[in-house]
């Protein structure tokens, strides 16, 4: 099995962790989602439904509310579902059925392609107001952006597959320390902690492979602290490490005087090279 498919969590729970996420903030009685895989909508994840009607329902490109968005990559709404003339009505049995009349549907895009869609609505006539709207809108922006984390995470590991057996040592060494570094800073930009602590495992593994022993644990550094060595050990400047890790420079400047300090290292550089010789870094 690829290390791809290991290190990836499921999509469905960030979907899940948003569905929550907006019935918690917005002020909405019924809140529901699902993937999207192959130009279709799976419905999967619900929040104040009373009916078994929309639970595995499959949703097609083009049709009903949730088609409408996926295939135009922007929001749509209907005050009365029912009676609704921008949509076609091939769902309305089971819509009817919950009893939902005002619904707002909003897809999640990646890389221009829908990859789930997030839905509000109510029970009532009334329009689901802008806060509503606001809410449903920024939990899929955040879905579309940690998706796009994994589909990386998922395209920088499926590197490390291929460049693993290249027989040229030296240029393959240097590549994937390349990728190492950065595993670590993508790490850094994703409030998943199941999917950090994987990549730190994938970047524990990576350093055995290419120095031929596990991970030391003595000195030990912190995670931090060999995010910004790792990002050092590619010649990049205090600035630079900041900007790849999304942290200051004086944040950086302190992390790297502890793990300077933790590896008696009297210079960057000399930092690194005990870093690698105790099999911290590749």
């Amino acid at each position: 099995m690829p290390v791809s498919s290991l290190l990836r969590p499921r999509d469905s729970d960030a979907l899940r962790a948003e569905v929550r996420w907006v019935a918690r903030r917005a002020n909405v009685p019924v809140v529901f989602g699902g993937e999207v895989d192959d130009d279709t909508l799976l419905l999967s994840e619900f929040v104040g439904t009373i009916t078994t009607g929309l639970r595995g329902l499959t949703v097609l490109r083009s049709s009903g509310l949730g088609g409408q968005v996926m295939e135009h990559h922007r929001p749509a709404a209907v005050a009365d579902y029912r009676g609704a003339s921008s949509i076609t009505h091939h769902y309305d049995g089971p819509v009817s059925g919950e009893g939902l009349r005002s619904v707002i549907a909003v897809p999640v895009v990646v890389a221009d392609r829908p990859r789930a869609v997030l839905y509000a609505a109510t029970r009532g006539a009334a329009p689901l107001g802008d806060r509503t709207t606001e809410v449903v809108m920024q939990a899929g922006r955040r879905l579309a952006g940690e998706i796009a984390i994994r589909d990386e995470v998922d395209r920088r590991v499926r590197m490390l597959e291929l460049t693993a057996p290249v027989p040229s040592v030296v240029p393959a060494a240097e590549e994937l320390r390349q990728i190492h570094a950065d595993l670590r800073a993508l790490a850094t930009t994703t409030d998943d902690a199941v999917l950090r602590d994987r990549l730190s495992g994938v970047c524990a593994r990576l350093t055995g492979v290419l120095t031929g022993e596990p991970a030391g644990q003595t000195p030990r550094l912190s995670r931090r602290e060999l995010d910004v060595l790792a990002q050092i050990a590619l010649g990049c400047t205090n600035q630079e490490a900041a900007l790849r890790l999304s942290l200051g420079p004086e944040t950086v400047k302190s992390y790297l005087r502890q793990a300077m300090s933790k590896l008696d290292a009297r210079t960057r550089h000399e930092a690194v090279a005990i870093a690698r010789r105790h099999g911290l870094l590749p």
